[in-house]
């Protein structure tokens, strides 16, 4: 059977195995070590949309926080600029798509090559990847991939 992150699909239908329990994931690669139970006949009863996923997500949730206790603080001048940014953009799209885009459009260029400068000074600093990634909340792989993205716009 083809693998899915779905958790109601692995209900013993389709040559798929039953699933026992459920358990908080991350696409990181984080696994939750808490099992919780799961009633089948609950989820037929309710359907998959209303069961009840609070133990996995409370433990996926605990994750992120832990995560991003060990990241890099994003100083808050700039999150209260970024979330003011994000709102207005929000109600330009509803209200009038085309000057979004182009707002959209006049912001592409001072945010890649604000990316490109910081991961090029990242990667001077001669910091390991590991510890890139802890600070950015991401697995090395993905930091890397990141920073030489950023590093190759134009």
């Amino acid at each position: 059977m083809h693998q899915t992150t779905d958790w109601w699909a692995y209900d013993g239908t389709l040559h798929a195995p039953i699933a026992a329990a459920l358990r908080g994931a991350c696409s990181c690669g984080w696994r939750a070590t808490a099992l919780h139970a799961l009633d089948w006949q609950e989820v037929a009863a309710e359907g998959p949309d209303w069961y009840d996923t609070s133990g996995p997500e409370a433990d996926w949730d605990q994750h992120i926080t832990d995560v991003e206790h060990r990241t890099v603080p994003v100083p808050e001048d700039v999150l209260v600029l970024l979330a003011q940014l994000r709102a207005h953009l929000e109600t330009l799209a509803a209200e009038a798509p085309l000057a979004a885009l182009r707002a959209v459009a006049a912001l592409e260029y001072p945010l890649a090559e604000a990316a490109r400068t910081a991961a090029r000074n990242a990667r001077a600093d001669d910091q390991p990847w590991d510890t890139i990634a802890t600070a950015l909340g991401l697995t090395e792989p993905d930091t890397r991939t990141r920073l030489h993205r950023y590093a190759r716009q134009p």
